[in-house]
Order: structure tokens, then sequence, then C-alpha cells
């Protein structure tokens, strides 16, 4: 069986034979990855549920039908893609072609998270081969049955020379990171992520971080109480609230909370049922580290239970919860649950909400809820964070022409559509020049005189436009 360095060193050589970077070998991959998907549905949907019990719509939204979408985006768009990019000249270089000129890393490594098992090794591979590269895919070993069937899969489908699965636990990810490779896309965790960072810094190998952090929901000023709460509960409790891009906390005034409850109330009623444990609407804890984990943050909170509150480990469930009379010091607030539960903390106004959200790390999204585009506009305006959704939760994610990413903690780099070719392409900037116009070229050489440069300075600077676009001097 091949070892780890055995492995990088085929597909180092096959990559440097040129066998990724042709158009047509391109679209043939891109394609085995969508036929990969639509033989295999069915094999998808059961690992899916024995890993998060997710149900099937769940899967097919959130792991399928994303996957398909940016394989299909991708070769819908990847001639445009490759062509190169022209740049505007000055007049010393009016008669050479200047352009960027997009070209694969070589071999990357993706590293997957196991809250979306497919989706966040599928979508940066589509990135990946869209932009001519082999790559090693990395997938968790925490969603055990996805990450077996990947290794199944992608060899028999995807090109063993250009492509492959590494399984394994934090060890073998260690090892892996020992090697050199020409990008890391990474999902998962800040305190991970520092390991990767650390790990590639020798290489000085480029980084994307794919993280999270605690996205706040504000809802302000006059809006749809019942829409907002379905809108809310079913971004904060899809995936049991293993997501990412989950509202992790609401920010609202005083008034809001007990309307706002009651409308919880029905609808969690509405999507889950009296019980939520019987219903096959609602997944599970991905493990038993992670149930201990979300529970005794819930444990420890000051807060008071509205709704929800009860679990059961063996199961690996817990309800979907709500609390009040919560604070900035409480335990839910310490770090991003990642699970269902959900804690409203009330605030004088909409200035106390925006100082609020910037006294914190920059979360990887931003939710606002309020029928007033004042009140939207003023927090997109004020707060930072990788994405921002008015009156909307995770829907931001799905739509391939919009980048998806953090900033600061919550990431760095981004991915989807265009914006995941980029991250796994290099912008070689090229200039293409002749050899005439050398009785031009001779006035930048020794010996310097003042003639000389007042004509190279009239040949190279660039005017300063006013707002109507003429030349300011």
């Amino acid at each position: 069986m091949e070892g780890q360095k055995e492995v990088l060193e085929r597909l180092r050589r096959s990559f440097e034979g040129g066998r990724t970077r042709g158009a047509k070998y391109r679209r043939g991959q891109l394609e085995a990855v969508v036929k990969l998907i639509h033989d295999n549905e069915a094999a998808i949907l059961e690992a899916l549920h024995r890993d998060l019990r997710k149900p099937h719509f769940e899967t097919v939204m959130s792991e399928i039908d994303i996957t398909l979408n940016e394989a299909n985006f991708a070769l819908n768009h990847l001639e445009s893609w490759m062509q190169p990019e022209y740049v505007s000249k000055n007049l010393a270089t009016k008669f050479d072609d200047c352009f960027i000129r997009k070209e694969p890393l070589g071999v990357v490594l993706i590293i997957g998270a196991w809250n979306y098992p497919l989706q966040v090794i599928l979508v940066p591979l589509v990135a990946a081969i869209a932009a001519g590269n082999c790559a090693i895919l990395k997938p968790s070993e925490v969603s055990g049955a996805t990450e077996k069937l990947l290794a199944e899969l992608v060899p028999k489908y995807l090109d063993q020379d250009c492509y492959a699965v590494l399984c394994g636990g934090a060890e073998e990810t260690k090892d892996l990171l020992k090697n050199r490779f020409d990008h890391i896309f990474y999902t998962g965790s800040q305190a991970v992520a520092r390991h990767i960072l650390l790990a590639a810094a020798p290489h000085l190998t480029p980084v994307t971080l794919e993280l999270g952090g605690k996205s706040p929901c504000v809802l302000w000023g006059g809006l749809d109480i019942p829409s907002a709460a379905r809108r809310l509960a079913w971004a904060k409790f899809f995936n049991a609230g293993q997501s990412c891009v989950a509202p992790d906390y609401v920010l609202c005034h005083p008034k809001i909370v007990e309307p706002l409850l009651a409308a919880l109330k029905v609808t969690l009623e509405e999507f889950y049922g009296a019980q939520p444990r019987e219903s096959p609407h609602y997944g599970r804890m991905v493990a038993d580290r992670h149930w201990d984990r979300v529970k005794g943050l819930l444990e420890r909170s000051q807060g008071r239970v509205a709704i929800g509150g009860d679990s059961d480990k063996e199961d690996r469930y817990i309800a979907p919860t709500v609390l009040v009379d919560v604070d900035e010091s409480d335990s839910l607030m310490e770090e991003e649950i990642f699970g269902p539960v959900l804690p409203i903390l009330t605030i004088p106004s909409l200035d106390s909400a925006v100082d609020f959200i910037n006294r914190k790390d920059k979360p990887l999204a931003l939710y606002v809820f309020s029928e007033s585009s004042e009140v939207v506009t003023t927090v997109l305006e004020r707060a930072s964070s990788g994405g921002f959704c008015s009156n909307d939760g995770m829907v931001q994610m799905t739509l391939p022409g919009l980048p998806f990413g953090g900033v600061g903690a919550s990431g760095m780099g981004r991915y989807h559509g265009r914006w995941g070719f980029d991250t796994f392409s290099h912008s070689r900037a090229v200039m293409l020049r002749g050899w005439g116009l050398e009785r031009v070229n001779v006035l930048r050489y020794p010996p310097y005189t003042p003639p000389r440069l007042s004509w190279l300075r009239w040949a190279t600077t660039i005017s300063r436009k006013d707002g109507w676009g003429c030349s300011v001097m």
C-alpha cells in the first residue's frame, strides 16, 4: 500500500508532466465529479444519515445540490475563466501584450470538516480541478461513514494519478502536513487552523482557512415576527445547529423577546412536532464528545431555558433549545456553540448591538432581520463579517456567484464559483515585448540625462482623473 510520500510524488509527477492543464482534461474530471454524485446519491444519503442522522432533505440541499451546482457552474464558465486577462497600458508599453495568465498551483491539500463532510471536500475539489491542479483529499475521520465512502468513490471516478483520498486521524494529518504542498485548504476550527499555519510555515505554503465563529443575528425595528421566527429557526437548527454559518446568538430589544419566543415555539412544533426527538426531519450531534461539549455549555449557562433543553447522550440528541436572560459573560458566549442551542440577548439600542458585535472577533456571517433598510444598512456598514444576509440565514452561501470565506478570526481566503478557481490559481503577470522601438528604449539606458528622464516620465506617468473622467495635472 502506498504511503503518503509515494502518493504525493505520484501526483506531482502527473502535474509536472502537464496532465491537468488542458481545458478538455479539466472538463472531463469535473464531469466525473457530477457523475460520482448522480450515480451514488443513495449511498451518500445513507452515509450522511449514519454520521449525523441528517434528513434526506437536508442532505440533498446542503451536500448534493450545492456540490452539483458548483461543478455545473464551473463547467459553464471554465473556458472564460482560463482566458488571459488583458490590462491597461501606458505609452511606453503601447505595442506590448500585457496580461494576467491564470496558472495552476500544483499539488494541493484539501482538509475537510465533519459537519458537511461531502460538500466541504468536493466543492474545494471542484475549484482545484477547474484551476488545473492535482489534489490530495483528507476527509474528517469524525464523519466516518462519509470518509469511507469518499475513499471508495473518488478513485473509481477521478484520475488516480492526479487525485487521491488519504484517511486517518490527527496523527495521520500531522504527518501529512510535514510534506510540501503548493496550497493547503482547510475547513474546521480555529484551534486546528493555528496548527495548520505552523505546519505550512516551513515550506511557505499558502493557506486558505474556512473557519467559523459566533455569527450574530440582530432583530431590530419593525419586522414580521412569525416569518422571522421561521427563517431564524430553520437557519439555526438545520443540521442540528452544526453549521459554521448558523446564527449563533440573537441580539434584540427586550420588547421583542416574548413575541419572538411565542413564534419560535409555534415554529418548532410546525417543523419537528411536539417531540422533536421522534422527528425524521431533525438531526443529531456527530459524536459523543461534541454532545458533551454542547451539553456542558448549556449546563453552565446562567440563562433561562425557554424552549427545549432535554437531551439524551446515548442518542446524541439535544432538543432545539432557546435560552433568554443571557448576558455577555455567559458560558454560551465563550465560544461558537455549534449545536442546537440559541441564546437570546437583549440590547437597548441598535448602536449598542453594533458595539457588541465589534467587541468580538469578526464572525463568518452576520444577519439582520428588519423591515427598515436603514437598520440593515447601518449594521452592514458599521460591523465587519465574512458574509452578510438580511432577513434570512445561511442562504448567502448557496450562490456560486458570491465568495464564501471569513475575515480575521473567522478565516482567510475565499471560494465558490470564480473565487475558488482564483484561490487555486497563480495570477501570473505577463508582458510580451518585441525587438522594435529600440531607438525609444535608449531613453532608459545610461548615461542618464534630465531630458531622457523627462521623456520617460511623460511616457509612463499615470494621470489622475477628476469625477468627470478628465485628466488632472
